[in-house]
């Protein structure tokens, strides 16, 4: 019925049972029978009268299925009723019910077999309907059978079984949750054995199962609960980290890292680890400075702890400066080690993690390839950072303190304690380690300064109580024996014996963090050397004695322990090569009248005071050697010590203004260069009372000292000590053999020396040191000059008759006088031999001017004739040549000095007019004097006035330029 309305819809028509609702109820309303229908089938009709007949309906026929049509026509219904006009109104209505009726009953026809069907349909769905509800009921009434014969039982234990798995389920996870709140004790047994890896590994698996369980409520508190117990194990595990610092542990150090990376903070631990290196280093220094502040303080209430730690270094003690310096690189050692044995162990892990990862874990191994490139560069970059802490460290102790008034021995001591921790600063990252060498420089060279000027005012001292006597040492003396040149001989391969020599190269093959790996620490050794050496120096300072000599030199009696090269050290000054053991040889030399020797032939000429400058000189290069920025200052003061010691001794026998009139050229113009350059530079004139040149500023005052005075104990007038030869010696050899040990020294001091520097080195020894032999002529020569009394026979010469008229074959007196004079030198000579060895060079020096003097004594003595005939010039030469011929019985000096000069000036008697002039113009060494003899005695009485006036006239000439 549904399908058909809405068809009658879609066409615009309503239902028959609508229309005939919707007539009138004054009409009866019958449906078309079958006949009727087909009657009005049959009927002719005019589709198009029909069509309009249906459209001329009213809409409102058509609006709702609620319209009441009837209703509708009688409020149409006009007041006045007209029945012809109703009954037409009324053919029209039915005429328009036959229009619908006629089309409803086309379109029923139409639908028939549709209908037809879906009646049958609807019949057939009626008919399952009923038998699904018999089905039903037959169900419900079998099932309730089944309930109440079979399901409640059987269901009831399926029930019950499932309600015992949920109760077992249940069982498992709170025994779980049981076990969960029992796992913070396991966790705290776990953290006191240091299993850090594993506690965490159970914590996290913990916190893994406590998620399965968080519907729970007692999970959410344990899960609270374990993340406190894990930030607490993180806690912890950084407390291990730290320790790692000082104390550095495979073992320890393992599981650390393992922890770390469980919790997935590998590079966090890394940054963890150097804040607490820095943190190390300065709880480090801080505690071991505050506590040797606290002792030295001893209960003085100071608030130290408070201090800064620049401040607390301040407060160190000088007693207390190089144990605490020991201990606090001590420590600072531990920490480096520590990080060397850090990087040492990620290197060794890195290398055994590099296998070829699977396909399944190329992730992990690119995290981990992350976590080790970050770990690597860290720890690089540590490498300078931590060491760059720990200088300025040892910087601020260093500059806490005025080193200035040390002991020399204690600041070496702290030179090669900073000196070894550059070492260790190198080989740890390859440092330079600028910020100490910087301070320690500065306190360098504030020590050096004030420790030199006092070392020259000691020198000074020395010099005014040396009373120049000999200081007996060993025959083989060298100064390597000195414990102040012992570094030299721990740098010299051949000082190594060759039995030691390939452990010590493997050894210095070894870094320091090699070598104290297994144990020690290189700062504790090297002051356990230091301490013994210095013990040494001290023992031996100042023997004066053989008993006191032997006690000292004792390590040296062999000769096996001594290297070849030391054994040439010293180079005998009477042949030139190195002392021969052999008894007969040195007998021989003895036996040679112009040698002077002791027993000892080969024992060096020093004093105390010669050795004391060796000795200063060995801890000044020991410095040089420590500290190689301030090497030019210290070779420099290295300088002021020869150069004071040699105008010391030039200023005490040396000095005499008869040098000039002398005419023999005693001090050279490189000598003479020195002499004034030393004065210029070192010496106080003012301090000395005298005046030369410019007034000198306070500052520059401070860098000289006064001029030393001879002591009062030192006789030079005596004449039978030949006027001080025995001191003259002892000064002036010691003088030499100080310039030979300046040259043994040269090519350390080379390699020492900054190469921009190395031209001062040169000049000094070239204009300075080479000159200590030249100091012999002025120093000799007063002897010389007052050892024979040269005036004596210039009277007995003055006696003579020279104008005599026959060959005479006997010689005059004056010459045996003039050689007993030489003979009692000779024996003088011999005393002083036995109380200091004089050496061939100084005695042939003696000799060479008492000679001189002799000689030119004699020409001095001929130019005073007033009358001289051709025999008296025989007699002249007869006395010549018989002084020569004793005279080399006593002397081996060969030729005789001056020989020519008298011998020349004999046979100028006989030239000619012409030959004088040219004879005048070639020999200067002769005096106005001399010469103008020669022209008026000799040419006097054969030349007329005129060719007299001329000679004078050119020997006037050469003498101006002398004026």
């Amino acid at each position: 019925m549904q399908k058909i309305k809405s068809l009658m819809s879609r066409q615009g028509l309503k239902s028959p049972q609508e229309s005939v609702v919707d007539m009138s109820p004054m009409e009866s309303f019958r449906s078309p029978s079958k006949e009727e229908l087909r009657e009005l089938r049959e009927q002719p009709t005019d589709p198009l009268a029909e069509q309009e007949l249906i459209d001329n309906i009213e809409e409102v026929y058509f609006s709702s299925d609620s319209f009441d049509m009837v209703q509708y026509e009688l409020e149409k219904l006009p007041p006045d009723l007209n029945l012809l006009e109703l009954e037409e109104y009324r053919d029209k209505l039915k005429r328009q019910q036959a229009a619908v009726s006629k089309r409803v009953a086309d379109l029923i026809l139409e639908k028939q077999p549709s209908y037809v069907k879906e009646l049958e349909r609807v019949t057939s769905l009626q008919t399952n309907l009923q038998l699904a509800a018999v089905i039903c009921t037959n169900a419900r009434r079998q099932l309730r059978s089944a309930k109440e014969g079979f399901t409640e039982a059987s269901l009831g234990l399926l029930a019950n079984q499932r309600r015992r798995q949920l109760l077992t389920g249940l069982l498992k996870s709170l025994r779980t949750i049981k076990t969960l709140q029992r796992t913070d004790v396991r966790l705290s047994e776990m953290l006191e054995e240091e299993d850090y890896p594993g506690a965490i590994q159970l914590c996290l698996e913990c916190q893994k199962a406590a998620s399965t369980f968080k519907h729970y409520n007692c999970i959410s508190e344990l899960n609270s609960k374990l993340q406190d117990t894990l930030e607490q194990i993180e806690e912890q595990l950084d407390v291990a980290l730290s320790k790692t610092c000082k104390h550095f542990e495979v073992s320890h150090y393992t599981k650390v890292q393992l922890a770390y990376k469980l919790l997935g903070k590998t590079q966090t631990a890394m940054d963890q680890l150097h804040m607490h290196f820095t943190q190390a280093i300065h709880n480090t220094v801080f505690q071991v400075v505050l506590g040797y502040v606290e002792l030295c303080a001893g209960n003085a209430d100071t608030k130290f702890q408070k201090m800064q730690y620049k401040d607390l270094c301040t407060h160190i003690t000088t007693d207390s400066y190089i144990p605490c310096l020991t201990d606090l690189c001590k420590a600072l050692w531990e920490v480096m080690l520590s990080y060397h044995l850090t990087m040492q162990w990620h290197d060794e892990h890195y290398k055994e993690e590099e296998t070829p990862p699977d396909d399944s874990s190329a992730e992990g191994s690119d995290e981990s390839t992350v976590d080790r490139s970050y770990v690597k560069k860290k720890l690089e970059h540590g490498l300078t950072r931590i060491w760059q802490d720990v200088q300025l460290k040892v910087k601020a102790y260093l500059l806490g303190t005025d080193m200035s008034n040390f002991k020399y021995d204690d600041f070496i001591v702290v030179l090669d304690v900073i000196s070894r921790l550059m070492q260790v600063g190198e080989e740890f990252c390859g440092s330079k380690s600028e910020v100490l060498q910087e301070s320690i420089k500065r306190q360098s060279v504030n020590y050096f300064k004030n420790y030199h000027r006092t070392r020259l005012e000691e020198l000074r001292m020395f010099l005014e109580n040396e009373t120049w006597e000999l200081c007996p040492v060993k025959s083989n003396f060298s100064i390597a024996q000195l414990h102040e040149f012992k570094f030299m001989g721990q740098c010299r391969s051949p000082s190594v014996s060759p039995s030691r020599q390939p452990d010590s190269a493997e050894l210095l093959e070894l870094s320091l963090f090699e070598q104290y790996l297994p144990g020690g620490n290189p700062f504790e050794m090297q002051i356990d050397n230091k301490e013994e050496e210095t013990e040494d120096v001290l023992a031996s300072n100042g023997y004066e004695s053989d008993e006191l000599e032997k006690s000292v030199y004792q390590d040296y009696d062999s000769d096996s322990d001594v290297p070849e090269e030391l054994k040439q050290d010293y180079v005998d000054e009477q042949t030139g090569d190195a002392p021969v053991k052999s008894v007969s040889r040195e007998t021989l030399r003895s036996r040679k009248r112009s040698d002077y020797n002791l027993n000892r032939a080969n024992a060096p000429i020093l004093t105390n005071t010669t050795l004391n400058v060796i000795r200063l000189v060995g801890k000044y290069m020991q410095m040089m050697n420590i500290l190689k920025p301030i090497a030019f200052d210290v070779i420099h003061c290295v300088s002021q010590l020869f150069d004071y010691y040699l105008y010391a001794v030039y200023t005490f026998f040396g000095r005499n203004d008869m040098y000039e009139s002398s005419g023999l050229g005693l001090i050279s113009s490189r000598l003479r260069t020195t002499l004034s350059r030393i004065q210029e530079s070192l010496i106080d004139v003012e301090a000395g009372g005298e005046s030369a040149g410019p007034h000198v500023s306070p500052e520059e005052r401070k860098e000289k000292v006064p001029s030393p005075h001879l002591s009062q104990l030192v006789i030079l007038t005596a004449s039978d000590t030949l006027y001080g030869l025995a001191e003259r010696v002892v000064a002036t050899e010691s003088l030499v053999f100080l310039a030979e040990q300046f040259e043994f020294l040269q090519p350390h001091l080379d390699t020492m020396m900054p190469s921009a520097k190395k031209p001062f080195l040169q000049q000094f020894y070239s204009q300075t040191v080479s000159t200590a032999s030249e100091l012999r002529k002025p120093i000799y020569w007063i002897v010389a000059a007052k050892a024979i009394d040269y005036e004596q026979m210039l009277l007995l010469m003055a006696g003579v008759k020279w104008d005599i008229k026959e060959i005479m074959s006997q010689h005059n007196i004056y010459v045996d006088v003039l050689l007993k004079e030489f003979e009692k030198f000779n024996q003088r000579m011999g005393d002083v031999s036995k109380i200091v060895r004089i050496p061939l060079p100084v005695s042939n020096v003696l000799w060479e001017h008492c000679i001189r003097l002799a000689n030119r004594t004699l020409v001095e003595g001929y130019a005073n004739v007033k009358k001289c005939s051709n025999e008296g010039r025989a007699l002249m030469q007869l006395d010549f040549q018989q002084f020569l011929m004793k005279l080399e019985k006593l002397t081996d000096l060969r030729p005789i000095p001056d020989k020519e000069f008298v011998e020349t000036y004999i046979k100028a008697y006989y030239l000619t007019e012409n030959d004088m002039e040219q004879f005048i113009k070639n020999h200067r060494e002769y005096s106005m004097k001399q010469l103008t003899n020669l022209v008026t005695v000799c040419l006097g009485s054969h030349i007329n006035k005129k060719a007299r006036q001329k000679l004078l006239a050119a020997i006037d000439d050469i003498d101006r330029p002398k004026r």
